[in-house]
């Protein structure tokens, strides 16, 4: 088993009222999953153990199961994530300009 690391991007930020919910689930207080949010966009980081990255991904998404209103837009995992996953290779992080480019 080893942690796995990725973001649930929510569809809309989340209310106060909603907050308020969040404080008061025990799923949420088991750790792996935070709140991380900034103007007009709220996220969840997640640093899930697990066989899998699939079982990660259920893992948190099924925490959701009890906060109603919340829906998770996408499951991202952006290029320090696939590294921390050991999942980076060339096909799927572009590769650096050689030294001197232009770009």
């Amino acid at each position: 088993m080893r942690d796995w690391y990725f973001n649930l991007v929510l569809d809309a930020p989340l209310t106060e009222e909603q907050k308020d919910t969040l404080d008061g689930l025990d799923r949420f207080g088991e750790g792996g999953v935070g709140l991380a949010e900034r103007p007009g966009h709220s996220r969840f980081t997640c640093a899930i153990p697990a066989d899998t990255l699939t079982a990660a991904v259920a893992d948190a998404l099924s925490r959701f199961d009890d906060f109603p209103g919340v829906l998770v837009r996408s499951v991202e995992i952006d290029h320090f994530d696939l590294a921390s996953n050991d999942m980076a290779t060339p096909a799927m992080l572009p590769a650096p300009p050689p030294p001197g480019s232009d770009s």
